[in-house]
């Protein structure tokens, strides 16, 4: 196990990555088997809900069984330290509001911390139950996985934004009440939105650690109070009308002066939420940041990357050469160039344990994914729909999912799926680029002419097959044609003819 130093305050800390975070699980369980106290639980509890925080993200782009696993395994020690925490911290927070004096007081305190000593037992049977062996070995796995999306890379930042935009909707719902569910609600999507910038935006978390911990801080009180509204109202302590309302009001009172903090930071043209959301993608770069994340999948689950990768080059230069020649107006659709784009990177995606086709396979894990910012239902639906097609059997008009698709759907299928079994064929007939394809559209065929084709009547039986699908939405004849190499010129060195002088003669 790697040596962790103690946990520090402020942002030196907060930067540390999974690895350190993973070791730290190990140092602070230490801790609490040796004496449970409100901090050593705290720490614990901070250092495995930062682990299963960078899983959740990452299980966004990696499907790999090692990080669902490791949220698993903390998950029980995880929930028993926090009943211990919620008793430690309702404690904490009945002696700030009442006076020793206050009878309701002394009632609440005796319970909670008569409470205490068996939830402090259940945590510690927990922690002596944790299975460091099994920790150790997904630690190893996962220090290779999280490797997938670079901290501070353009991927990194997509997920971020991702977590953003929840967190905000999150944000606005809760405004409109001050009910507990939907701020609870916010409040673990601010928790998710801070771990994930913390674990991977280090220059940006530098920048906004004090307000998003601030903010997080604001947002814990708030649902403390809440549950210790619940608790006072649900309590035999409470012995009068009035001391039930008294509590009732004093809850209320900090409760309403938490929520008016929160609103001042975060409403008008100083909203924190206008700070955090300028450092992210915005524009062209949300789609770059996009595309980089679906690499990072591509990555995580293609088998045969080069291939995938061949095959996406030749994809795009068709639909540019189409595009040029007027083939179709489907070709003047930036849109629909992204949607190929993205299709070609992940049509090799594909789980090896799934009994399923591998195109089936891939359109139900693409599905399973969160929508990428920027896209739309539809837009992934028709990704999804594309990689389904992209091999196999074509897709038929009379049964199965296709055949419940609108005709307008139908044809953008066709042409997605269409290019990329053009391209596949391409790829099987010796082509390993796009560069130098020229389409000509006449009213009687669609000439495509390729570099580097060899004109055989195998090659054109594998062409034929693979270009059936684009044929049908062109509704016209597709012929590739070879376009014949250059041949190279040999020059010949010039020789030194020697130079004869009369005096030779």
């Amino acid at each position: 196990m790697a040596t962790v130093t103690p946990l520090a305050s402020g942002a030196q800390a907060e930067h540390r990555g999974l690895p350190f975070w993973m070791d730290r699980v190990l140092v602070e369980l230490k801790n609490v088997r040796s004496s449970p106290d409100a901090d050593a639980v705290h720490d614990l509890r901070v250092a495995i809900r930062r682990c299963r925080s960078v899983a959740a993200v990452m299980e966004e782009v990696d499907p790999d069984p090692a990080w669902p696993a490791m949220r698993k395994l903390g998950r029980k020690l995880f929930r028993s330290l926090g009943a211990l925490r919620d008793a430690q911290v309702m404690n904490e927070w009945v002696k700030k509001l009442a006076p020793e004096t206050d009878a309701v007081r002394g009632h609440l305190q005796s319970a909670f911390e008569s409470s205490e000593p068996a939830l402090r037992a259940a945590a510690i049977r927990a922690a002596s139950k944790f299975d460091e062996k099994s920790w150790n070995r997904l630690a190893r796995t996962l220090r290779q996985r999280a490797r997938l999306v670079p901290v501070g890379s353009l991927a990194a930042e997509c997920l971020a934004l991702e977590r953003f935009e929840r967190a905000r909707d999150l944000h606005t719902k809760a405004l409109r009440t001050e009910k507990p569910r939907p701020w609870h609600a916010l409040r673990i999507g601010v928790k998710r939105f801070r771990y994930t910038v913390e674990s991977l935006l280090p220059e940006h978390y530098a920048a906004w650690s004090e307000n998003l911990k601030r903010v997080q801080d604001l947002l814990g009180d708030i649902h403390d109070l809440d549950i210790l509204a619940a608790s006072v109202k649900e309590s035999d302590s409470v012995e009068t009308e009035d001391s039930r309302k008294a509590w009732e009001e004093t809850i209320g009172r900090e409760h309403h002066e938490r929520i008016e903090t929160y609103r001042q930071l975060t409403l008008g043209k100083t909203s924190l939420w206008h700070e955090w959301r300028s450092g992210l993608p915005t524009n062209g770069r949300v789609e770059a940041a996009t595309m980089a994340r679906l690499r990072a999948t591509a990555r995580a689950i293609d088998p045969r990357p080069r291939r995938t990768s061949q095959i996406s080059r030749i994809a795009v230069a068709l639909f540019d050469s189409f595009r040029r020649a007027n083939a179709a107006s489907a070709f003047s659709d930036a849109t629909f160039r992204r949607i190929l784009l993205a299709a070609a990177r992940l049509h090799g995606v594909a789980k090896s344990h799934s009994n399923k086709s591998p195109q089936k396979s891939a359109s139900k894990f693409l599905l399973g994914l969160a929508l990428p910012p920027g896209w739309t239902n539809e837009e992934w639906e028709l990704l999804a729909s594309a990689v389904r097609y992209h091999r196999g059997a074509e897709p038929s008009t009379e049964s199965g999912h296709f055949s419940k698709l609108s005709a307008e759907r139908q044809k953008k299928v066709q042409v997605l799926a269409g290019l990329l079994r053009f391209a596949r064929a391409m790829r099987k007939c010796g082509v390993e680029s796009g560069a130098g394809f020229r389409a000509e559209k006449s009213s009687e065929a669609i000439i495509l002419r390729v570099p580097g084709l060899v004109d055989d009547v195998q090659i054109a039986a594998r062409l034929a097959a693979g270009k059936h699908l684009l044929e049908e939405f062109l509704q016209i004849p597709l012929i590739a044609k070879p376009i014949a190499r250059p041949e190279k010129v040999v020059t010949l060195p010039v020789t030194q003819v020697p130079a004869f002088s009369a005096a030779s003669d």
